[in-house]
């Protein structure tokens, strides 16, 4: 008989330090040490949370955020820096997984990104949100493939998506499809109002019932006082409040513990890792309840980058790579000559990806 696996999770729900980086990096490090304490190998914290969330996007029209949006820049993560190597070492000493989420700052751009690091210390995954919803469209730029993973750690097998990604069913089934046992979500917290705390009760739910895995949800919380901050026009405080819904949930969709949705606090579960089969067991949606010949999903999982840099061609030719040609014809489509090759064999540059399309001269 298999030994019986249990993995103690903590989900954290506490007000960021709006001042600096380092003082809601002081509180990270300190919930870390304090869910340790309570047992907890996989930590997590809320979307964004260091240096914090940018609420001030959702409030102020766009001539009056420069501003802010300056002062984030200022105290937003670099990857790796000071701020990730603080953690890398924190996790390391208490031996516990790690997934934080930052604002992060790639030259002259910001990234929702979610860090994992695993109980040795060692960054696993970093991924950037592939489409910032709505107001955080002119905060932060758009992530890319590569970051739809899911990867091996000391809990297990974790995934991640941030927010409204859980409303995209191709995010959500790219980390199911690669058998995620736990699923961590994080969100703002501390905006809309108690229907974005409905919404997301009800999705993270269905995720976990969906994919057969566990999840584990953090929230962000604003104090009364940050909220006034935030937001001076009394009228629109109600968009920078409530929306809290820190949750632990099994795989057959249920509450864990009882949810945290108003004040600061740390919840903590012990997730049963057999619960997963005894869910997929009946249905398991990327295996035997999967219909692949009928439903299928591509993913383009190359990092997107600027610029691409390879040899030069001849101006006279477009030559098709070798690993990339079959002499047979039969990658080829016979109504317009294409190779339908994807892979690691078709990241080129973008003239030697045109000949492939094309074809060779016939």
């Amino acid at each position: 008989m298999t030994e019986k696996r249990i993995v103690r999770v903590a989900a954290v729900q506490i007000a960021p330090d709006l001042d600096s980086l380092e003082g809601t990096l002081a509180r990270v490090l300190a919930a870390l040490d304090e869910a340790a304490a309570k047992g907890a190998r996989l930590v997590v914290f809320p979307e964004t949370f260091v240096p914090w969330y940018p609420y001030f996007s959702f409030v102020l029209p766009p001539v009056l955020t420069g501003a802010e949006h300056l002062r984030l820049y200022e105290n937003a993560v670099v990857v790796p820096g000071p701020a990730t190597e603080a953690v890398a070492a924190s996790a390391r000493r208490l031996g516990v997984v790690v997934v934080l989420g930052v604002n992060e700052r790639d030259h002259g751009s910001l990234y929702n990104t979610q860090l994992v690091f695993d109980a040795d210390g060692s960054l696993k995954l970093k991924r950037r949100k592939i489409t910032p919803t709505f107001h955080e469209r002119m905060i932060w730029g758009q992530g890319d493939g590569a970051g739809l993973q899911a990867v091996d750690t000391a809990v297990g097998r974790v995934g991640a998506l941030a927010c409204w990604e859980h409303y995209n069913p191709l995010a959500r089934y790219a980390l199911m499809a690669q058998h995620e046992e736990i699923h961590v979500a994080q969100f703002p917290g501390s905006l809309v109002g108690p229907i974005f705390a409905d919404q997301i009760e009800v999705t993270i739910r269905h995720h976990a019932l969906e994919s057969g895995c566990f999840v584990v949800n953090a929230t962000g919380w604003l104090t009364e006082e940050q909220v006034a901050r935030v937001c001076p026009d009394e009228k629109l405080r109600r968009a920078v409040s409530g929306g809290c819904m820190t949750a632990i949930i099994s795989p057959e969709g249920s509450h864990l513990v009882p949810p945290l949705t108003s004040g600061e606090g740390i919840l903590v579960a012990d997730l049963d890792m057999a619960l997963i089969t005894k869910r997929k067991r009946m249905m398991d949606s990327v295996g035997h309840y999967a219909r692949p010949e009928l439903l299928g999903l591509q993913l383009d999982n190359r990092p997107a980058v600027p610029m691409r840099t390879s040899a030069a061609f001849p101006h006279t030719a477009f030559p098709v790579p070798a690993d990339m040609t079959d002499p047979t014809g039969s990658d080829r489509d016979e109504t317009d000559g294409a190779d339908r090759r994807s892979g690691p064999a078709a990241d080129r540059a973008a003239d030697q990806r045109v000949a492939v399309l094309r074809g060779p001269a016939r």
